[in-house]
């Protein structure tokens, strides 16, 4: 319902199995060869499998590790992941905060490219996992270096983003250039989560590398609350003088240009710390790690997308979600234009962690079997039902405000709304990670599954954009007191602001593309959904590589 809430789905969630390296190649001669589909191109025999390398004898001989001998690593990785968060959480604040300075969507949907690079990274991930110095560390060869890029690029940040938010005062934000520098400041996190995820499968032991995931969903959500939740209700006035002052003052506690300093600095001070202090473990990395090559790795990827069970299926999940696009996308920009604050859209994320927590293990439990995609069938009607309430909400908003604010009855409503929106989101994501994990190559597990979880991804972001993009066009206002002006485009209407008149919106964009979101939605379910669900009949030999000796 809010800018974050539809980035989560596309390139903030965490993918399962991301854990897994990104290249699957080592360097030694294999007992046998990869194929898939009609092999690799170009006719080569790529050695692209082989049998994971023994530990060393050290390894092998100090016996089991426990929790606690490692925990200094655990606390680490967490770190690591908060880290990771900030940038997510900022990114999927700024929507909000040009909303509060009357962005137009054309901008806000400008902006929505800020969130694919976490979407996108499988790109550059096996560049990152091959190329590094020795001497220095795999993974803190691009750590290090992109941690202080990201520190020092926050810091340059704070003395720039309050000119490109706009001053108030005449001049507007400056999309364009907020767009360019929170892509990067994505992208660097994105790499950073590259190296992370790498460095987590060696800095712990076998048995407790377990851990690394809770690190990875605690850490991530843990960073995600302070940059987004935290930074949106310190930074508003009207929520810093209620709850936190006792002189009111114009401006909340802190300001997004005080945020990007102070976190900027962490990450310098994080970051020196972790290149002095912490090695990369001896004992676990193996002695050959390096990959055969990168191309390789672009090689393997392009096979698997060609065998005609994943091209399928690529194709079904890039649509399958525009339906949902303009509930995810717009609804909580709408709210705020209607008045709703957005740092109290922002805290209504609190109360949904339990839940979040809880849901992935109950709808587990009916995603276990052999045919996940039934429950993602299932609960896309209930979701894109749920499109035409959030519809209702907006147009219900703006009859309960009253001079104070709205009612409790009415956020109470907006938070139900928000967690059965939860429930059919999370049916959804389960079932295709459990039918990710279901089909994937276990030969090549890791880099087959995140390439189906990165088109999941893909599947969220475009449509969120050009739902976004659209509401504009689709939008119908007149010019209310002066005659023969217009207000269809922005030139158009301040000539009406000038003769005296003022642009009066006689029909929303946002109700239109609902309808026609759900109208799409529900042709995918009916034409489609079949289809898709008759994926997971196919035999495990229409998902598995080809291999010969």
């Amino acid at each position: 319902m809010s800018p974050a809430i539809a980035a989560k789905e596309g390139g903030r969630q965490r993918r399962a199995g991301s854990h897994h390296h990104y290249l699957d190649v080592r360097s030694e001669a294999p007992p046998g060869l990869a194929l898939c589909g009609d092999g690799l191109p170009g006719g080569e025999a790529e050695a692209l499998l082989l049998p994971p390398p023994s530990p060393p004898p050290e390894a092998s001989s100090r016996g089991a590790r426990g929790f606690r001998a490692e925990l200094g690593s655990i606390l680490l990785l967490l770190v690591l992941y908060v880290l990771q968060g900030i940038p997510l959480g900022l990114a999927g604040s700024v929507p909000l905060i040009l909303q509060s300075k009357s962005a137009s969507y054309t901008d806000q949907a400008f902006f929505s490219f800020v969130f694919w690079p976490f979407s996108l990274k499988l790109l550059w991930a096996p560049l990152v996992d091959a190329v590094y110095l020795r001497s220095f560390g795999r993974r803190k060869s691009w750590l290090v270096p992109t941690q202080y890029i990201l520190g020092l690029f926050m810091i340059y940040m704070s003395t720039q983003v309050d000119l490109l938010l706009g001053d108030g005062e005449g001049r507007g934000p400056n999309v364009v250039a907020l767009t360019g520098t929170f892509f990067f400041f994505e992208f660097l996190a994105a790499t950073q989560d590259i190296a992370v995820d790498g460095w987590a499968l060696t800095m712990l032991s076998r048995e407790n590398v377990g851990y690394a995931s809770t690190c990875n969903s605690v850490g991530q959500t843990a960073g995600y609350f302070l940059g987004n939740v935290l930074f949106l209700a310190l930074e508003s006035s009207s929520f810093c003088n209620k709850y936190l002052r006792f002189q009111p003052q114009p401006q909340g506690i802190v300001t997004l240009s005080d945020f990007l300093f102070f976190w900027g600095t962490v990450f310098l001070i994080t970051t020196t710390l972790v290149a002095l202090l912490k090695k990369e473990n001896k004992e676990l990395t193996p002695t050959k790690e390096e990959t055969k090559g990168i191309t390789d790795t672009y090689r393997l990827l392009f096979s698997i997308i060609k065998m005609p069970a994943v091209l399928t299926f690529c194709l079904l999940i890039l649509t399958a979600k525009v339906g949902f696009s303009a509930a995810d996308a717009v609804t909580g920009l709408k709210l705020v234009e209607e008045g709703v604050p957005k740092e109290h859209l922002a805290l209504l994320a609190v109360p949904m962690v339990p839940l979040q927590i809880i849901l992935p293990l109950i709808i587990s439990k009916y995603t276990a079997g052999p045919q996940p995609l039934n429950t993602f069938y299932k609960a896309m009607p209930f979701r894109l039902l749920l499109g035409l309430e959030f519809a209702f909400l907006v147009w219900w908003t703006p009859k309960v405000k009253h001079e104070g604010g709205f009612p409790v009855y009415y956020y109470v409503v907006v938070l139900l709304s928000y967690a059965l929106h939860q429930i059919t989101l999370y049916s959804m994501y389960v079932a295709i990670m459990a039918f990710n994990a279901k089909v994937s190559d276990p030969l090549i597990g890791g880099t087959y599954m995140t390439l189906l979880n990165t088109v999941s991804n893909l599947g969220g972001n475009w449509p969120s954009t050009v739902a976004l993009w659209l509401v504009d066009p689709l939008t119908v206002k007149e010019c209310a007191g002066a005659q023969e002006q217009t207000c269809g485009t922005t030139v158009a209407a301040e000539l009406c602001t000038k003769a005296g008149g003022s642009c009066v919106t006689t029909l929303d964009g946002y109700y239109v593309e609902s309808i026609i979101c759900v109208i799409l939605g529900f042709g995918w379910w009916f034409l489609l959904g079949p289809k898709f669900k008759k994926l997971q009949d196919e035999g495990q030999s229409s998902w598995k590589c080809k291999r010969t000796n």
